[in-house]
């Protein structure tokens, strides 16, 4: 038997009662002669405990120092779950991120995973323990500190190892049984997915789908690394992620295979800026500079009477101030007239790669909405993805009437959410 490399999130050990429950789960898997590395996020809500906590005892906490608090949690789990497993009668160590060999940018907060050098955690595994890493940190090359990869990247340390570690599989869990065609929280008649492309899986990821961190997405993509999420909570199949040539064939191949959405975003508008050679990348430069992560871009047609044109473009709301202040110092160098910002807002996308081949997607989502009343404020398209900006008030309808319009629904209830975010 070879490695199996599990993954399970803060609602997963949200207790001691979910801490005897995985662990059994993980010995069980020891017990069918895999070998077991295990990858587990904070309990429960403690991340955002801790980060409450930092803000009560200042507005800005340093982002050095906020990486050391944060990474606490983890460290609870890791050594919480190793007990447990001692307790079951199995040899267990657990490992911090930089004891795992997870080798990172220096950027705090949201650094990058360059390399793992996990000579550490083999060593347990040839000794027979099962090595418990703490997901979501590790350190970093250049200075040495404690890192974190940014919210949810358990899942993308835990690919990363395994890729590392050449397993067999990367097993996913949460609190769901599995990808649905929607967040079963706002469509309780989304369906699950039995297998899924990384393709079509990296945009639902990147529209908003919070089941796989993006980054664990293009992780796996990249390492040929199959991937199968599912629930801590049950025994039930869950889904595949598998390469494209694995999954032709196989899978019934849906036009759209499912609905995500994205709150976390907002929109900034630069309002009359001098159609120019030159002004969209001063614009642009600025943004890069400031670290922002821009996603959609509309651009208007330039007025023929004044010679402007109107900028948009969305980003994460969290970089929205930061992105605001490095347009401001610009104002002068581009000449715009003003800046809007809008963080009431929602992305809605449809995802699947068989809209390729079929004429009338982008024709039957927007009449979706119209029949709603559901305003469109932005568009943006991929060959298996169209994505619009509507109001936040509209979301949670603009899923529902996509996911009905195109024939997602199931004739019952299928998902079921068994405690926490889905993380």
């Amino acid at each position: 038997m070879g490695i199996v490399v599990q993954k399970y999130g803060g609602s997963s050990v949200a207790d001691a009662t979910g801490i005897k429950r995985v662990a059994q789960r993980i010995v069980d898997t020891k017990r069918l002669g895999h070998d077991v590395v295990v990858v587990v996020s904070a309990m429960g809500d403690t991340t955002d405990e801790l980060r409450d906590l930092a803000e009560q005892v200042t507005p800005l906490p340093p982002p050095r120092e906020l990486d050391m608090l944060l990474t606490a949690g983890e460290r609870i789990s890791m050594a919480l779950v190793a007990m447990a497993i001692a307790q079951l009668g199995y040899k267990a160590q657990s490992f911090t991120g930089s004891q795992a060999g997870v080798i990172t940018t220096a950027e705090h907060g949201r650094a990058k995973i360059i390399d793992i050098t996990p000579g550490r955690i083999q060593a347990a595994i040839d000794d027979g323990s099962i090595a418990i890493v703490a997901g979501f940190q590790g350190v970093s090359q250049d200075t040495k500190d404690v890192t974190t990869l940014g919210r949810g990247a358990s899942d993308t340390t835990a690919v990363a190892l395994a890729a590392a570690l050449k397993a067999d599989v990367c097993e996913i869990y949460s609190d769901v049984d599995g990808v649905f065609t929607a967040d079963p929280r706002v469509v309780p008649t989304a369906r699950k997915l039995d297998k899924v492309s990384y393709e079509e899986m990296l945009e639902l990821a990147a529209s908003g789908a919070k089941i796989l961190h993006l980054r664990c997405v293009e992780y796996a993509r990249r390492s040929n690394m199959p991937v199968h999420v599912r629930s801590s909570f049950s025994t039930k199949e869950g889904t595949w992620i598998l390469p494209a040539s694995e999954d032709e064939g196989t899978m019934e191949q849906a036009i759209i295979s499912g609905v995500a959405h994205d709150r976390s975003q907002a929109k900034i508008t630069v309002v009359g800026v001098p159609d120019k050679i030159g002004e969209a990348a001063r614009i642009f430069d600025a943004l890069a500079g400031a670290g922002a992560n821009i996603d959609m871009v509309v651009q208007n047609v330039s007025a023929a009477a004044t010679g402007r044109t109107d900028i948009s473009f969305t980003l994460p709301r969290e970089d929205g101030q930061t992105a605001m202040a490095a347009l401001a110092k610009v104002e002068s160098e581009v000449g715009y007239e003003k800046l809007l910002f809008d963080d009431q807002i929602g992305k809605i996308s449809v995802v699947g790669a068989g809209m390729r081949s079929h004429p009338g997607i982008t024709a039957k989502f927007f009449a979706a909405l119209a029949s709603e009343g559901i305003n469109i404020e932005m568009i943006s398209t991929s060959e298996i993805r169209i994505s619009v900006i509507v109001d936040d008030v509209d979301v949670e309808r603009a899923v529902q009437c996509a996911h009905t319009a195109f024939g997602l629904d199931a004739d019952e209830v299928e998902a079921v959410v068994y405690g926490g975010t889905g993380r």
